[in-house]
């Protein structure tokens, strides 16, 4: 009985701790999602930092300030690139109207002969749906336009942010420390240093396997011509980015824009070609460049992206995998919290040898520890 009644208490606390931060997160979302973020970025800089200060004698504040301006530049290049691409999209929308036209008309067809459904009931009940469309369009363009002032606050909190970690890391770290124990200080410094290490590593990765799977996929398009193949390339190379989901959404974006400039046939391929470049990416492209250093077993990874897309939406998503790395680090080196380390872990896997590939005599590619 008094066990019980020992447990009860504990699990009320920690349901309401669960609640508490839930809420504070979903509160403070225009300031924590970017603060969040930057700290990504500020571990992703904080080489180029550092290489700046030692190499040419920068003052802390001067390489902090050229290492977001690199930041700046490497997304600046992107976006242009991506919105020369949205341009010739948008150059060919009366195209794209056209087609989508005859499809609709060849799909309307279908649905007389297979349902017996007459087309004036089709025309009535898409009228129906355009009126109630119109009707909300003073909402759908209200919300447009929070969204897009909602994406310039979070990219300025995201560069301020970022340039105030990175220029008071050590403060930051000091501080960190100082709130222990002098026992705990050792096991604090061990936490902080393995948590930049591996959030460094998956960083670095992501990118890398954000960029080989949009180049394998911009040639393999480009090969079957596919208009807009380096568009489509790009899309799916971004929404990579997000584990699980984001392939599928990137995959269904594609087929409608090849379904209106090519025809159902060229979907077939579209098809083919993300679930071959999909497998590679999930049996050789994640082992080597991301490897298994973000440790998260698939339910929990799973859960968490949902989680993350509930609270912060696209940012969650795309947070959820990096800050639930850290707190696996944190649970399996705390000892009480070790219970919840062996849950979101992947379990213990017997040793095998790491694969190779080998491109050239001295070019090789090795699977990540």
């Amino acid at each position: 009985m008094k066990d019980k009644l020992s447990f009860l208490p504990k699990l009320a606390l920690v349901l309401f701790c669960l609640i508490s931060i839930t809420y504070i997160l979903i509160l403070g979302q225009s300031l924590l999602a970017p603060l969040f973020f930057s700290f990504l970025m500020a571990i992703l800089l904080l080489p180029v930092a550092n290489y700046l200060e030692q190499r040419f004698r920068f003052k802390r504040s001067f390489s902090t300030i050229v290492s977001v301006i690199l930041m700046i530049a490497v997304i600046g290049s992107i976006l242009y690139f991506f919105a020369n691409q949205i341009s010739d999209l948008w150059a060919d929308w009366p195209l794209l109207k056209n087609k989508a036209n005859v499809s609709f008309h060849e799909l309307q067809h279908w649905i007389s002969s297979t349902f017996n459904v007459n087309a004036e009931k089709q025309l009535s009940y898409l009228n129906d749906s355009t009126e109630k469309a119109l009707a909300t369009s003073a909402a759908i363009v209200a919300t447009t336009l929070a969204t897009l002032s909602s994406t310039l606050m979070f990219l300025g909190f995201t560069l301020l942010f970022t340039f105030f970690i990175l220029n008071y890391r050590r403060k930051l770290f000091t501080f960190l420390v100082s709130v222990f124990k002098e026992d705990y200080k050792e096991k604090v410094g061990e936490i902080v240093s393995q948590i930049q290490y591996i959030i460094k590593k998956y960083i670095i990765g992501l990118f890398l396997q954000m960029l080989i799977v949009t180049t394998l996929l911009m040639t393999i398009l480009s090969i079957m011509g596919v208009k807009y193949a380096i568009l489509l390339g790009l899309v799916a190379g971004i929404f990579n980015v997000v584990p699980y989901l984001g392939i599928f959404f990137a995959l269904l974006i594609s087929c409608l824009i090849t379904f209106a400039t090519a025809g159902a046939g060229k979907v077939l391929l579209v098809l083919f070609a993300f679930i071959g470049v999909h497998a590679i990416d999930g049996n050789i492209l994640m082992p080597l460049v991301v490897g298994s250093k973000v440790k998260i077993n698939a339910l929990i990874a799973f859960i968490g992206i949902v989680v993350g897309e509930m609270i912060w939406g696209i940012s969650g998503m795309f947070l959820c995998i990096p800050y639930l790395a850290v707190a696996k680090i944190i649970f399996d080196r705390v000892d009480n919290l070790k219970p919840w380390g062996i849950l979101m872990g992947e379990g213990h896997k017997p040793e095998k040898k790491r694969r190779v590939y080998r491109i050239t005599k001295k070019i090789k590619l090795e699977e990540q520890e």
